[in-house]
C-alpha cells in the first residue's frame, strides 16, 4: 500500500504529484490498465510466447 505523508509547507498537487510518481513506480497503472478488460487464456499465452521471442 502506498502512503503519502504531507511534508512541511507542501501543497496538495505536489502530494498528488509525488503519489502519481510513486504508483508509477510500483507499476500500479500499468498493471490496473492490463487488468481492466478480460483476456483470453489464449492471448496471454501468445502475448508471453512472443515476450519470450523478442529478448532472444
Amino acid at each position: 500500500m502506498i502512503k503519502v505523508k504531507a511534508r512541511a509547507n507542501e501543497s496538495v498537487q505536489q502530494m498528488m504529484k509525488r503519489f502519481k510518481k510513486m504508483c508509477e513506480k510500483e507499476g500500479l497503472i500499468k498493471d490496473i490498465k492490463k487488468r481492466s478488460y478480460y483476456e483470453k487464456p489464449s492471448e496471454k499465452r501468445r502475448r508471453r510466447d512472443r515476450k519470450t521471442q523478442r529478448s532472444f
